[in-house]
């Protein structure tokens, strides 16, 4: 009873004017970066963050979740219709919904990816509705020695599936976790790695580093590459699916949600990998099986669902123990720090309008998604007719405005320009940015359990591994990073990840 009536409170905050208002223009903002390929939510969250600090905490949050699972349904729409991923988690869609589309059946892809994307999103928001008070009440029992396992936990986990070299991905995790560094020490007072610049003391700016290694690194990018784009002239045809479509899409769109469910949850998961695991599952499990690569619909309607479900599970460890899942859940512990909430197993209690007002949102957003994305999918393809020449020199100024007016500090926007450049230089060099955001989001956490573990047993290191919890994160951490680490393994790691992107 304690849930339905926590659901009943989440949805008297999420039915408000202006979390409603909010919520649509996330769902319409993720729509348009799901659709226009290489933005993506990352980026784009990143580029809207200043924004949400006039906003209370709940109505900003709303809006950001709104424009990752947006993304999720807007990349479909061009990745089936013109064989054009707008978004990441949308690169396998392109394999059978483009076939499909070409074989005169654009529309019934359309829509068994949006009816399985509101699906999977409806069953994820009743996962995180129900595991999220009962993995508080677990985590609640955590000690700072578990609480250090488990975020060094998910850096190896995050570092482990990123793609390329593992130990490249280990090196932009430690170069994260040393930029977490940078300020002034808590507890001494002493001003660690500032060299002498003043603007530093307060720590390498968040908004600032996910701004310039998402936002302008990805701008640069896209500019060097040359358009490509044509907008489709033919029509969609009937959204409506034949009996036989919907017969075997219904198995897919059930699997394809349990698979995004749990990858979503763990860390370094996300939508991107759950689409792929999904479709990898289609092809070896499904009765059409046989039709995959000429246009089955299988391979459309289990991968968006397992996309949606992922993007919403991933919530659920945000939520519960304050870690991010993946790049853009921790630019959401980033946004809530900004707002002065830390997120972990206290906000149930202490902010119980932003948790059930968030989880109800999502359902509320899912429901706006299905309603905007279907009646208007020549809209969404119409945009892709606006040139990337006009749409960045605006995306600039928008950027430097807000970095500006976080603190009415040029500092800011330099720090913006330099990551930047640097986030565009790991770029070329195969270097993933989204472990060294996690791990400057980790970081400073991970320094404060450690530094209270330490204390509380006296300065003896073996409290990680003597009590269970901490033993487990950090034998299941090894076992990750030396499987990872193994040649045959690696190699069908990479060998795998080339197949899905």
């Amino acid at each position: 009873m304690d849930l339905f009536a926590n659901l009943a409170h989440g949805f008297s905050v999420a039915l408000t004017f202006n979390n409603l208002l909010f919520c649509l223009i996330g769902c319409l903002i993720g729509t348009a970066i799901g659709v226009l390929p290489g933005i993506g939510p990352v980026a784009t969250i990143s580029l809207l963050l200043p924004i949400t600090f006039g906003q209370p905490a709940t109505t900003a949050i709303i809006m950001l979740a709104g424009i990752y699972y947006g993304a999720q349904y807007g990349g479909s729409t061009t990745a089936i219709l013109l064989n054009l991923p707008g978004e990441v988690s949308s690169v396998v869609t392109t394999l059978e919904g483009y076939k499909m589309a070409r074989r005169g059946r654009a529309g019934a892809a359309l829509t068994v990816a949006a009816l399985g994307s509101f699906f999977a999103g409806t069953v994820a928001t009743v996962v995180v509705a129900a595991s999220g008070p009962l993995l508080t009440q677990v985590a609640l029992s955590f000690g700072p020695a578990d609480y250090f396992s488990l975020m060094f936990l998910g850096l190896v986990i995050s570092a482990v599936l990123a793609q390329g070299s593992v130990v490249k991905s280990i090196g932009m995790v430690v170069l994260g976790v040393s930029m977490g560094m940078v300020g002034t020490d808590v507890q001494t007072g002493q001003q660690r790695f500032t060299f002498g610049i003043p603007e530093l003391s307060d720590g390498v700016g968040f908004v600032s580093m996910a701004m310039g290694m998402f936002g302008i690194a990805e701008i640069i990018l896209n500019l060097e590459r040359p358009e490509a784009r044509s907008v489709m002239s033919g029509k969609v045809g009937s959204l409506m699916m034949t009996r036989e479509e919907f017969r075997r899409a219904v198995p897919s769109v059930l699997r394809g949600t349990l698979v995004g469910t749990f990858l979503g949850i763990l860390p370094g998961g996300g939508a991107a990998l759950s689409s792929f695991g999904s479709y990898m599952m289609e092809r070896k499990v499904s009765k059409g099986r046989h039709e995959f690569g000429t246009g089955a619909i299988e391979g459309v309607a289990g991968p968006e669902s397992a996309n949606n479900a992922a993007s919403q599970t991933s919530f659920i460890p945000l939520l519960t123990l304050g870690i991010p899942a993946n790049a853009v859940m921790a630019l959401m512990v980033g946004a809530l720090i900004i707002q002065g909430i830390q997120p972990g197993p206290r906000m149930v209690e202490a902010q119980p309008d932003l948790f059930w007002g968030l989880i109800a949102s999502m359902w509320v957003g899912n429901l706006m998604l299905l309603v905007i994305n279907l009646p208007m999918i020549g809209m969404w393809v119409k945009l892709l007719s606006v040139p990337y020449r006009f749409m960045y020199p605006s995306i600039m100024i928008f950027c430097a405005i807000g970095v500006y007016s976080l603190q009415n500090n040029v500092f800011d926007v330099y720090q913006t320009v330099v990551f930047g450049i640097f986030g565009y230089l790991c770029s070329k060099l195969r270097l993933e940015a989204a472990p060294m955001l996690i791990g400057f989001v980790l970081g400073p956490m991970m320094e404060e359990h450690l530094r209270r573990a330490m204390l509380l047993s006296r300065g003896d290191p073996m409290v990680f591994v003597e009590r269970p919890i901490s033993a487990t994160m950090l034998a299941i951490a090894a076992i990750a990073l030396g499987a990872m680490l193994m040649p045959n393994l690696r190699k069908g790691k990479d060998a795998a990840l080339q197949e899905g992107g």
